[in-house]
């Protein structure tokens, strides 16, 4: 019988809730330092595109787009830094054991990308974003908020935020470099996960937030984007 793989370290067991504030907050330390310090490993294998659809390595692309497909990648980064966080809040304040299994389930997946969208950026010659722990922390606190909105809504939240990061990835699979089918092949199935996010969610209940709320969401996005392609 095949083992199941295992957890990274800094996320609990789904289901699993703390006995106490102090152990969350501790969790919460240990999560930001190993996502902000790059220690968080992959449970799966970064996807790779077909051998018959890499015509070039990320050296050979031209300059130009390694510097398109750096950013772009940087941005993800960016996107998935702020999904540990966002979770990692969410999971902060909940005592509701079936929210807090979705929250580590997903975190789990997140850790994935954050990983992948790492590799990537080191393959590409490019770097994180410089205001990493300023996403962090800002994603950390509007994660708790939304948790302390209660069950519907905070899973709202999740199906916004994962429509709204399903579309964002849509667009990179348009902008990123026709050549750089590795890149895609990363983007194509963090794509596919946050759908599945977003879907869990739903059958757990989710409600659909006010439009004043998605606007927000969607202006902050915005904001975080544009500067991290620079910055």
């Amino acid at each position: 019988m095949t083992p199941p793989s295992p957890v990274p370290p800094s996320i609990p067991r789904a289901g699993a809730i703390p006995a106490s504030l102090q152990d969350r907050l501790l969790g919460v330390a240990d999560n930001a330092l190993k996502t902000l310090a790059g220690g968080l490993r992959a449970s799966r294998a970064m996807p790779r595109a077909p051998a018959a659809l890499q015509p070039q390595s990320a050296q050979e692309l031209e300059p130009s787009e390694r510097d398109l497909s750096g950013r772009l990648m940087r941005v993800n980064h960016v996107g998935e830094i702020c999904a540990q966080a966002l979770y990692q809040g969410q999971a902060l304040v909940t005592r509701d054991p079936g929210l807090h299994a979705h929250f580590t389930r997903a975190a789990r997946d997140e850790c994935d990308h954050l990983a992948w969208c790492s590799q990537r950026l080191r393959e590409l010659d490019s770097r994180p974003s410089l205001l990493d722990p300023l996403w962090y922390a800002g994603a950390l606190t509007l994660g708790a908020l939304a948790g302390s909105l209660g069950r519907r809504l905070s899973l709202g939240f999740v199906v916004e935020t994962e429509n709204q990061v399903e579309q964002h990835l849509a667009s990179h699979l348009q902008r990123l470099p026709q050549h750089d089918q590795d890149s895609r092949a990363v983007v194509e199935q963090m794509k596919f996960d946050e759908v599945q996010h977003a879907v869990a969610a739903e059958k757990l209940g989710a409600a659909p937030l006010p439009a004043p709320v998605r606007l927000a969401m969607r202006a902050a996005a915005r904001v975080m984007t544009t500067t991290a392609h620079w910055i």
